[in-house]
C-alpha cells in the first residue's frame, strides 16, 4: 500500500470518527442545551434593558402629562386672578395664553413620549416571549437528555449481553458434552469388563478351597451352638 493510500485511510477513519462523535444524540442534545442556555442569558439581558427603557420612558411621559396639567391649572388661576381684581385682563389673558402653551406643548410630548413607552413595551413582551420559549425549550431538551441517557446505558448493556451471547459457541458445547458422555461410559462400560473378567480368572482349586472354607464355618457354627447348649447357654 503506497504512502498516499495509507494517509487516505488515516484521513478516513478519523473522519468518521468525527461524524461518530457529532451524530452521537447525547452529546448533540447537551451542546444544544448549553447553547440555549447561552441565548436564554442574552435575551434575559435584553430583556432587562428595554424593561428598563420602558419604565424611564413611561415615567417620563408620566412627568410630561403632569406638567400640562399643571400649566393647565396655573392658566385656570391667572384667570380668577383677573376675575378678582389682583391682576388686568389684559396681563391674565397673555399669561393665561403663555401657560396654555406650555400646556400644549408638555401634553403633545407626554403623547409622543407615551408612545414611545409603549413600543418599548411591546418588544419587552416580544422579548420575554422569547426567553418563555427558550426556557420552555431548555426544559424539554433537559427531558430529552434524560430519557437519551436511561435509553443509551439500556442499550448499551443490552449490546453487551447480545454479544456474549453470541460469542457463545453452542454446537461446539454440545458436541463437548457428547465427547464427556461417551467417554464415561467408555469407562463405565470397561469397569464392568475388568470385573467380569476377574471373576473368569478364578483357578479351580479356588474355587475348592472356597467350598471347602465355606463348608468348615458351617461346622464349626455346629460345634459352637452344641456347646452352648450342653453348657445352658443360650
Amino acid at each position: 500500500m503506497s504512502i498516499f493510500s495509507r494517509l487516505f485511510k488515516i484521513g478516513q477513519s478519523e473522519a468518521h470518527s468525527v461524524v461518530d462523535k457529532f451524530e452521537d444524540p447525547i452529546k448533540l442534545t447537551e451542546q444544544g442545551i448549553r447553547d440555549l442556555r447561552e441565548d436564554l442569558q442574552k435575551a434575559m439581558t435584553s430583556l432587562a434593558e428595554v424593561k428598563g427603557i420602558a419604565i424611564r420612558t413611561r415615567k417620563n411621559a408620566e412627568n410630561a402629562k403632569r406638567l400640562a396639567a399643571d400649566y393647565e391649572r396655573k392658566a385656570m388661576l391667572l384667570l380668577q386672578k383677573s376675575q378678582n381684581g389682583q391682576i388686568t385682563p389684559e396681563e391674565a389673558d397673555r399669561l393665561a395664553t403663555e401657560a396654555l402653551s406650555k400646556k400644549e406643548q408638555h401634553a403633545n410630548e407626554a403623547l409622543k413620549i407615551a408612545q414611545e413607552a409603549d413600543r418599548h413595551e411591546g418588544m419587552a413582551n416580544k422579548l420575554q416571549g422569547n426567553v418563555n420559549k427558550i426556557k420552555s425549550a431548555i426544559s424539554t431538551y433537559q427531558n430529552d437528555l434524560t430519557t437519551l441517557k436511561a435509553r443509551a446505558k439500556t442499550a448499551s448493556s443490552t449490546k453487551k449481553i447480545n454479544k456474549q451471547l453470541s460469542q457463545i459457541d453452542s454446537s461446539g458445547t454440545v458436541a463437548m458434552l457428547e465427547k464427556m458422555k461417551a467417554k464415561v461410559e467408555e469407562d463405565e462400560s470397561l469397569a464392568i469388563a475388568y470385573g467380569e473378567m476377574a471373576s473368569v480368572d478364578k483357578t479351580v482349586d479356588d474355587e475348592i478351597n472356597g467350598a471347602l472354607s465355606s463348608g468348615q464355618s458351617a461346622a464349626g457354627t455346629a460345634s459352637l451352638l452344641e456347646l452352648k447348649k450342653k453348657m445352658g447357654i443360650e
